[in-house]
């Protein structure tokens, strides 16, 4: 039986091969994964075209997936470097990668990610249309943005961002409710620009069902981009925000008439105490697809220090039901990201969906926690480093302080001191040396 998407198929009642590999991976019934992709709860973002794609899941009751975004810009346009960063970032267990160029000839790059790269690619193509036709915003007509959509699917991207939530109503509200931030998103505000300029109407949204016939010819999933996410607490679940969010669900229902899989990006800048109710909106208002957030950052004053403000939000937000988090960098707000930021951006937000996948009980989460917990009874290093999210520093960090006796069962902090060698000798009946 012949199928064009993973959604398709899934309705048919096929199981792909992508759905056996998610399942395996996940420790899930296949059958049960089938029917969650075929409603729509479940993303497997695979193009056709990704030949060596090592295919992953997205849902709320999956393991939470990790997005790294890279790319070059006027400033930083070194595509060795990205190179490096990309294959440092799928080394660390990042599921996604989204290339974000925004400068020289992005196509080679990103056909470069697709032929070789394991991971999910995704784009934001409306980056791409000026860069592509090196040509004025204002002079680019629908046509253009759609044609660029069209070549990100045929060089196998796997999900694509597109800001077709906002409209020349938009325009009307970010002028009224006189937003602290305005609007942040990189590709809503060129959108913004574009009917600004043009007088027209969001492409994205006016030509959604030719974008929708694009992407189910290629199997590309949909990421439906929050241009009005708040860019800062005091925009946090405005009426701009919500009123995007209920178009984002009516587009979702859209896209699923047209068996074209769908994620929903979410948050942005919020407080802590208003995460878990934007999750519910979210599940309720898109009919359960899979949510991904940019953080969300909890404080606004943190710079250098942001993806340690993102991995408290992503992990809020993932035990609340969202599925995919962006990871953020030390770098936010300030650079483009080195090689180390990047590498503290990933395993901030891995501490983030880990801490979330165990509190919403994702089978076989915590196994992996246990196996450490058991490794420090023992004080066995070797084991503990094993388990550990970051061996090799956890490992230099050791190594670089040990105590001045060769105590090889006790740190620098406790020495003989040690709360867990105490308890070892005691229940077995030693003697416990502390001088």
């Amino acid at each position: 039986m012949n199928y064009t998407t993973q959604m398709d198929a899934a309705r048919k009642g096929i199981i792909t091969p992508q759905m056996e590999t998610v399942a395996k991976k996940e420790s899930m019934d296949v059958e049960k994964l089938r029917d969650l992709v075929a409603q729509g709860k479940v993303a497997i973002c695979a193009n056709k075209n990704h030949k060596c794609l090592d295919a992953e899941g997205v849902g709320s009751m999956l393991r939470t997936k990790i997005n790294v975004n890279l790319g070059v810009s006027r400033d930083c346009k070194d595509y060795d470097i990205e190179m490096k960063k990309v294959m440092s970032a799928v080394n660390m267990g990042a599921e996604a990668i989204m290339d974000l160029s925004s400068h020289g000839d992005t196509q080679p790059f990103r056909r470069k990610l697709t032929s070789e790269c394991p991971v999910m690619i995704g784009t934001v193509p409306v980056y791409d249309s000026v860069i592509h036709y090196q040509r004025d915003l204002d002079t680019l007509t629908a046509k253009d943005f759609v044609d660029v959509i069209r070549m990100h699917a045929e060089d196998g991207v796997d999900f694509v961002t597109i800001h077709c939530g906002i409209t020349r109503k938009t325009i009307e509200q970010i002028k009224k409710h006189k937003r602290k931030m305005n609007i942040v998103s990189r590709g809503g505000s060129l959108v913004f620009a574009w009917m600004s300029m043009t007088g027209e109407e969001n492409p994205f949204y006016e030509y959604y069902d030719e974008i929708l016939d694009i992407c189910e010819e290629y199997d590309v999933t949909v990421s439906l981009g929050d241009a009005c996410r708040p860019g800062c607490l005091a925009d946090a679940t405005d009426v701009c925000q919500i009123e995007e969010l209920v178009r984002l669900g009516e587009l979702t229902k859209r896209a699923w008439d047209h068996n074209v899989q769908v994620m929903v990006e979410g948050p942005g800048h919020m407080p802590m105490n208003q995460i878990a109710a934007n999750m519910e909106v979210q599940k309720t208002i898109c009919m359960g697809a899979p949510f991904y957030v940019l953080g969300p950052l909890v404080t606004d004053i943190a710079p250098g220090y942001d993806h340690i403000t993102s991995a408290i939000g992503g992990a809020i937000a993932a035990a609340s039901g969202a599925s995919f988090l962006c990871y953020v960098t030390p770098a936010e707000h300030l650079a483009l990201p080195n090689v180390d930021d990047v590498k503290q951006g990933i395993i901030a937000s891995k501490i983030a969906a880990h801490a979330a996948d165990i509190a919403k009980g994702i089978p076989n989460a915590r196994d992996i926690d246990d196996k450490m917990a058991d490794a420090r009874r023992e004080l066995d290093w070797d084991k503990q480093y094993e388990c550990a999210l970051d061996p090799e520093t956890a490992k230099a960090i050791r190594d670089s302080r040990k105590p001045e006796e060769d105590h090889s069962d006790t740190c620098s902090m406790c020495g003989k001191f040690c709360a867990v060698r105490s308890m070892n000798k005691a229940l077995s009946g030693e003697h416990i040396d502390i001088l």
